[in-house]
This record gives C-alpha cells, structure tokens and sequence, in this order.
C-alpha cells in the first residue's frame, strides 16, 4: 500500500508521498489543484474551474482544458484515487490531517483550548507546532495566477 498524500498550501504548493516530493507539472496543473486543495472536500464546477484557470483569457473549448488538466493530475495522484469527477465538476477527497492548513487550522484552535484552560505550556508546544508548519508565503509559487 502507497503512503497517504500529504498537500502543502502553507509555502509553495507541495505533494509528499511518504519520503518522496511529487513533481508536479506546469502552473495550470498547480493552480487546479490549489483550486481543489482549497475547497477540498467540496464539489468545484468546471465552469468555475475554467474561470478561475483562465479569467477572460479562455481557451476555445474551456471544458476539455480542464478536463485534459484534471487527467494530467488524477495520474500523478495514483493510485489513492483522490481526485474524482462529480456531477457538475470535480472533488478532491482527503482527510483533513492530508492539508497542512487544516492542520494549522486543528493545532491553532486545540492551542488556544489549552490556553484558556490554563495550560500554557502544552500551549505554547502546539502553538509552536502550529507556526512550524509555515513554509512560507501560502502558494508563494502561485502568487501572480489569482
């Protein structure tokens, strides 16, 4: 069995399967999955898919672009079957410990219970485990795509 994915939005996009750094393609395919990591668990229409890849800039056949970029990344993703089509778009399908915004997100909130049930010092650990997770800029790589 293949290592779970781990996705990193909190710095330069970033895909880990176990030890191993995925490489990923061009910055249409990084931006759709940015799109996706963002949203996760959340159905994203093609249509809003095509505007937010494309802006007024779309190609002739905007839904056969996607669908070639979505491809492109379903391969990459093997064999964990994490991205699928639904109806009138697509989902990413992970478990929240997979994103480390969402792992921020748990960190920062279970920091801030300690906190406020005097518990400063276990606190202060989660919190610092929190903050280690910053790569820097979130999807510093994607900063000029929208």
């Amino acid at each position: 069995m293949a290592p779970a994915l781990d996705f990193r939005v909190l710095g330069p996009l970033e895909v880990w399967e176990g030890e191993r750094r995925l490489r990923l393609g061009g910055v249409k395919q990084r931006s759709l999955l940015a799109l996706l990591l963002l949203e996760a668990g959340t159905v994203v229409s093609s249509d809003r898919l095509i505007d937010e890849l494309w802006g007024d800039d779309r190609p002739r056949d905007g839904a056969s672009a996607v669908h070639q970029h979505v491809a492109r990344l379903r391969r990459l993703l093997e064999p964990h079957k994490v991205l699928q089509t639904r109806w009138p778009g697509y989902v990413l399908s992970i478990a929240p410990e997979q994103l480390d915004l969402f792992r921020f997100e748990r960190l920062g909130d279970e920091g801030r219970r300690l906190l406020g049930e005097g518990r400063a010092e276990e606190a202060a650990r989660t919190l610092r485990s929190a903050l280690e997770l910053w790569r820097g800029e979130p999807l510093g790589d994607l900063a000029g795509e929208g």
